[in-house]
């Protein structure tokens, strides 16, 4: 089996890997379209060959077995593309976007974690737990806005927080919203340089891609009997100790998995 390491690896560079598919799509296309319209003294229909970018981007996706979303975004990415070139948009306002969204979202550039805000069903069922367990830690593994840590901190001020968040804008309001709780530890960079083994628990909720990766990591760092709870997402291959239904209209599951 593969060390967390050479997964959390494998799990970032994902993104470099689909930049790549959506070029060679690119290539692969403009390699037989430039010849068969330059030979016919023919202008480049480019949303015709945008179009088949998107098709022979989603063949490509489809065969090396992409998740369902990257399949639709190498589709329609290029087509898109050309649609909004034909805006006259000046390119300030892309540059400007962009810095806004990875400013929130640079979880979902750097590792495929996109920002998921926990509701207070997921509060009140994890509360649950810890009236029951009672540990002593919790650690919340990309914490975002501070939407779990701070109502559980108000309910268990015997306890002790930490919540880690590596975007920006995210990591800015959490550290604000956190601020007036003394039993919590905002703080900011990657959760893979964060060594569990201090932690009774580790509450995550991230996506599917960087699960077996830190099911790995919690397995080597934390003591034996140490919770691991992720929110929707499971680990591949391992079978919970238990799965907690939070309710409400979103009714998201907490898996609850043991070191």
């Amino acid at each position: 089996m593969r060390n967390f390491k050479d997964s959390i690896y494998s799990a970032m560079n994902t993104p470099f890997r689909q930049l790549a598919l959506q070029a060679a799509a690119a290539i692969l296309v403009l390699s037989l379209a430039w010849p068969y319209y330059g030979l016919r003294a023919e202008a480049m229909p480019w949303f015709t060959v945008a179009c088949c970018i998107g098709g022979v981007a989603l063949a490509m996706a489809w065969l090396s077995r992409q998740p369902h979303w990257w399949r639709v975004i190498h589709a329609f990415f290029m087509p898109l593309a050309w649609v909004v070139g034909q805006w006259s948009i000046d390119p300030g306002w892309f540059l400007l976007a962009f810095i806004l969204l990875l400013l929130v979202y640079r979880g979902a550039l750097a590792g495929q974690i996109p920002l998921y805000l926990s509701n207070a069903e997921t509060v009140n069922a994890l509360a649950g737990m810890l009236q029951r367990d009672s540990p002593g830690t919790l650690l919340d593994l990309g914490a975002g806005l501070g939407s779990l840590l701070c109502p559980l901190a108000r309910r268990f001020p015997e306890m002790r927080f930490t919540g880690i968040e590596n975007a920006p804008l995210t990591w800015l309001i959490g550290w604000l919203r956190t601020r007036r709780y003394p039993n919590i530890q905002w703080r900011w960079g990657s959760f893979w340089e964060v060594d569990l083994a201090r932690f009774d628990m580790v509450y995550a909720f991230l996506s599917p891609a960087p699960m077996l990766a830190l099911w790995e990591k919690a397995r080597a760092e934390m003591r034996p009997g140490a919770y691991l709870i992720s929110n929707s997402f499971i680990v591949p291959d391992v079978e919970p100790e238990s799965a907690v239904e939070t309710g409400g209209a979103a009714n998201r599951v907490l898996y609850v998995y043991r070191t």
